[in-house]
């Protein structure tokens, strides 16, 4: 692949990303987007519809984790790197769920910032922002 092509298969799927942000509100549902934009820390959590909001939370993440896969694919060209990098996003969206499902069924004022933070791994790219840095280093390293 020429440079050039890959400099705009990668300006495509970052800018995938970034449509996936800029029509959030429209593309998917979930009530705390107003939620933790306003002084979250003192009003009660919104009304919701858990599977619905799972089911739109787990959607987005899987874009964002099929996007952040080509990404990483385009950048490393490395099959070993996409295969433990689908394990990593495999695991967190476990672990990350689990917790998210406990702040949703059981919201409390004092673990909101800790809610706002398990949810913002499971809705934005922040996984891919670990592992370039990480891998880039790998292979300089190795």
């Amino acid at each position: 692949m020429s440079k050039l092509i890959k400099y705009i298969v990668l300006f495509v799927l970052f800018g995938l990303l970034v449509l996936i942000r800029v029509f959030e509100n429209e593309l998917f549902y979930d009530p705390y987007l107003v939620f933790f934009q306003n002084d979250y820390l003192y009003i009660d959590s919104p009304r919701r519809e858990v599977l619905k909001l799972v089911s739109f939370t787990s959607l987005r993440y899987l874009l964002n984790s099929i996007i952040s896969l080509g990404i990483l694919y385009v950048f490393f060209k490395d099959k070993g790197i996409i295969k433990f990098s689908i394990i990593i996003y495999a695991l967190a969206y476990i672990v990350l769920l689990l917790i998210y499902l406990y702040f949703v069924v059981n919201p409390r004022q004092e673990d909101y910032y800790m809610f706002f933070n398990v949810r913002r791994f499971l809705i934005q790219p922040i996984i891919l922002i670990l592992l370039l840095p990480a891998f880039y280093y790998h292979r300089l390293r190795g």
